[in-house]
Formats: C-alpha cells, sequence, structure tokens
C-alpha cells in the first residue's frame, strides 16, 4: 500500500507521488511569534513531525520549511515598552524553538523569518498588479490589495462563494473596491516605530500576512512543491488567500493540503476570553516531555484532541508500559544471541499500513502496545525469540513515532523529578533488602517486598538480581 494522505482542498484520500522522485518538499505554516506558545502549537508541529519522520521512514528525502511570522500587526501591538516589537518577537521565537525541542521535533530544513524576505514579497505583488489581480489603495495610504473578483478561482480552498465569506479586517473599508479584498502590502500607521517599516514602490511599509508565505515557500521550495501544512484554523483566510495569490501570480504553488485538528480544553476551545489556554511551559512543567508528546500525538492528525483532568496521567501510564517492556526484554536477552536478532526486526506490516493510510497513529499505536503485550507474555513464557521479535520491532515504532525512551532527546529534555525521586527510594529499599536476605533476616527481607507491593510496586527477582516496575504498567 502507498502512501495515502488527505487533500484538504480535494477533500478526499490522495496517493502521495513526490513532485521530485524520491524527495518530499513540505511547507507548514509556523508561529507567529506574538506570545508563548500553548499546547495548539505544539500539537501543530509534532503533527508535522510525525510526517517528516514518515515520509524519511519511506525512503523520501524531506525538505521542510517551516517559518516564524515575526513582524505582524499583534507583534507591534503586544509589544510593551522598553522591550521593542522585534526583541519580543525574537524572545518567543526562543520559547517556541526550546518547546519544541523538549517534545523531540526535528528542526526544519530552513526556518525563514519573514523580515528576512521582504524584497521577495515585493516581488511578488509587482508581479500581482502587472497581472491585474491586486491594486494601491487610491486613499494615499501605500496599501495595496489582493482583488478577489479579479481571480475565478477565489474560494477553491474553503469551496466557498464570496458572498459567503467574511469580510477581511486587515485593511481600511474605504481604501478597498471590495471588503473582501485583503491587503498584500501596509502602509506605515502612524505610531507605528521606524524600524517596522520597509521602503517600497508604494512608500514605506510592511508586508500583509498572506503574501508572507507565498513569498517564503516560492524562495525555499520553488513554484511548486508537495505539501502545505498547518492548523485547520489557518484555512481560511490565510491559506485560502495564500492559494489564491500565489495561483494569480502563476505559480502552482502547494500540490497537496494537509490541516490538522485543534486541541479543547475540557471540551472548549481554548480562548483568551475563556482564559482557559494551556501553555507549552505549563504542561511540559508538569510532565515529562515525553509523556506531553504521547498525549499530543497520540490522536489521528485531523481530529481534535481533548485536554482533561487525567490526560497527563492516561498518556504516562501509556509510556510507562512501553518503558517498562522494553526495559524487561533487554533484561532477557541481555548476553544473549537474541539481543543482535532484535537488531535486525523490521516494522510490523500492521504498523506500516496504519501510517500509510493517512498517518493513521491511534492504529499505529494499537499494534505497538499489542506487540508490547505479546512481548511481555514471551517474558513470561521465557521465550527469547519471540522476546527479541517484539523488543526490535517496539524499538522500530517509538522511533518512528517520536517516543522512543532511550533516544537522546528524553535524556536532553532533563529527567521527571518525582520518577527521580522514586527511583532512589526504591533503589534504596531494594538494596536494604539484598542485605537482609545475604543476613538470612528474611522478616525484614519479605516487608519491604511487602510494602513495596502495597505502594504499586512490583519487585521481579531474576538472575541478575530484583528489578522493580508500578504494578500493571
Amino acid at each position: 500500500m502507498a502512501l495515502r494522505l488527505y487533500d484538504s482542498r480535494a477533500q478526499r484520500l490522495e496517493d502521495f507521488t513526490p513532485l521530485i522522485p524520491g524527495e518530499a518538499r513540505v511547507y507548514v505554516c509556523g508561529p507567529t511569534v506574538q506570545s508563548s506558545p500553548h499546547i495548539g502549537h505544539l500539537r501543530s508541529a509534532l503533527v508535522y513531525d510525525q510526517l517528516r519522520r514518515w515520509l524519511g521512514e519511506s525512503g523520501l528525502r524531506v525538505v521542510l520549511v517551516r517559518n516564524v511570522t515575526d513582524i505582524d500587526d499583534k507583534v507591534l501591538v503586544n509589544a510593551v515598552p522598553p522591550e521593542p516589537w522585534w526583541a519580543l518577537a525574537y524572545r518567543t521565537e526562543l520559547e517556541f524553538t526550546s518547546a519544541y525541542n523538549r517534545l523531540g521535533i526535528l528542526p526544519p530544513s530552513y526556518e525563514p523569518r519573514a523580515t528576512a524576505s521582504i524584497p521577495q514579497m515585493q516581488e511578488l505583488i509587482v508581479r500581482l498588479i502587472d497581472r491585474g489581480h491586486a491594486y494601491v489603495a487610491e486613499d494615499g495610504s501605500g496599501d495595496v490589495y489582493f482583488e478577489v473578483r479579479s481571480w475565478p478561482q477565489y474560494g477553491a480552498l474553503t469551496h466557498q462563494s464570496v458572498e459567503q465569506m467574511a469580510d477581511a479586517a486587515d485593511g481600511e473599508p474605504r481604501a478597498k473596491r471590495d471588503p473582501a479584498d485583503f491587503a498584500l502590502w501596509k502602509g506605515r500607521k502612524q505610531g507605528e516605530p521606524d524600524s517596522a517599516v520597509w521602503e517600497s514602490p508604494w512608500g514605506e511599509g510592511r508586508p500583509g500576512w498572506h503574501i508572507e508565505c507565498s513569498a517564503m515557500s516560492l524562495r525555499y521550495l520553488g513554484e511548486s512543491f508537495d505539501i502545505h501544512g498547518g492548523g485547520l484554523d489557518l484555512r481560511f483566510p490565510h491559506h485560502e488567500n495564500e492559494l489564491a495569490q500565489s495561483t494569480a501570480a502563476g505559480l502552482e504553488f502547494a500540490r497537496l493540503w494537509m490541516h490538522n485538528g485543534l486541541v479543547t480544553v475540557d471540551g472548549q476551545k481554548m480562548s483568551k476570553s475563556l482564559g482557559n489556554s494551556v501553555f507549552a511551559a505549563d504542561m511540559l512543567a508538569a510532565a515529562r516531555p515525553i509523556v506531553v508528546r504521547y498525549l499530543l500525538g497520540q490522536a489521528h492528525y485531523r481530529s481534535t484532541i481533548d485536554v482533561h483532568d487525567g490526560s497527563l496521567d492516561e498518556a504516562a501510564a501509556a509510556v510507562e508500559r512501553i518503558e517498562s517492556f522494553l526495559d524487561r526484554a533487554a533484561r532477557r536477552l541481555d548476553g544473549t544471541r537474541f539481543a543482535a536478532e532484535a537488531e535486525e526486526v523490521a516494522l510490523p506490516d500492521a504498523f506500516v499500513a496504519a501510517m500509510d493510510d493517512d498517518l493513521a497513529v491511534p492504529q499505529a499505536l494499537g499494534v505497538l502496545h499489542e506487540t508490547i503485550r505479546a512481548g511481555n507474555a514471551a517474558v513470561d513464557a521465557d521465550d527469547p525469540s519471540a522476546v527479541a521479535v517484539a523488543l526490535g520491532a517496539v524499538r522500530r515504532m517509538t522511533g518512528v513515532l517520536g517516543i522512543d525512551p532511550a533516544a537522546d532527546t528524553w535524556s536532553e529534555a532533563g529527567a521527571d523529578p518525582a520518577r527521580a525521586a522514586l527511583e532512589t527510594l526504591v533503589e534504596s529499599l531494594l538494596a536494604a533488602r539484598v542485605t537482609a536476605r545475604a543476613d538470612r533476616d528474611f522478616t525484614t527481607a519479605d516487608r519491604i517486598r511487602n510494602d513495596l507491593a502495597a505502594a504499586g510496586v512490583r519487585i521481579e527477582d531474576t538472575p541478575s538480581g530484583a528489578h522493580w516496575s508500578i504494578d500493571g504498567q
């Protein structure tokens, strides 16, 4: 089965055939660095990290571009003196990068900032004016607008007519020929800092939001590329406008569109008005990064994820089941010929089929956990050959999904303090138990074992010593 992905524009699954054989070229709308990242930002970046990893696992060289919108109305509004807007943007960008790194999200091939591509944006605007799809406002403001009714295909992405669309709110209505026309260039406004304007053929100003991504994707990926991705909330107006201005300028642009679902909190959309936003820093402080990655990456990318009380505990339990099996299986095979056999195991066919089916991660995780159950049964039955098969498969699957507990990512992200404290206490008690048994003080040894069992810690005595795990995981 070849990889099939859901094309938001065509509204159906499509076979993925790269434009350039052996290479996948992907553009993802990155953050507008106006304020700290929340878990919705993490979920979106994680989705395209899963895509990137699977494309690479499928044998493709992946070129992934994820931009940073560092000049925007909201960036200017949120900059509070004495911090200039560009300092706010950079500080916030570092927060995003730190959160991405802690979640094991691979860095993009290129991560351009909008402010580094102003000339390319102006060139694209000139092309649109020359083709009759854009105009300079007649009020002397220096604004330039895309004329949506000049492009019959406008609305092709979201399948709606201009009459059905909300008016564009990124410019002065009196300067537009139609309320739906959107800004390509914004003339300088009173009170805006000198550092936030650039010279242009239409006077000092700065780019509109939508033209930024069209120019950067053209600059880094060319006139046509394979996949354009982003959050569902970007379909309209951002992606609709990107598609219109790019194709009106004569570019083929993206061949397939992907949109990831949003994150809700207790069934409600995150919003400032509700005060229910969950920020990345808070969630990463509440749980190990690998647990947060599991939580935000376990659903199908097109579905909504609801975060509620208990979500992190459920994800932590799943991660601990993975860790427990990997530890048990590795101990059983240590020093045997079967350890090498585990390294040769291929991905299970069912896992490959799930990932090829529009990145069906829930089904892929089902294969992972079923393999863990079979592997634990093989350990209990002392069947090292079956243990090796399960261990190798689990290592391969967790590697593809970015949740391999042994990956350097998680050691670099920092250990969970609660887990570290628990390990210290349990290991101390196990050492005391070993001493008691050596002294034939079996009463003390049994008491230690029973106390640990009452606390939910299971002890497994093996030829290589006693090992522990959280009971039921």
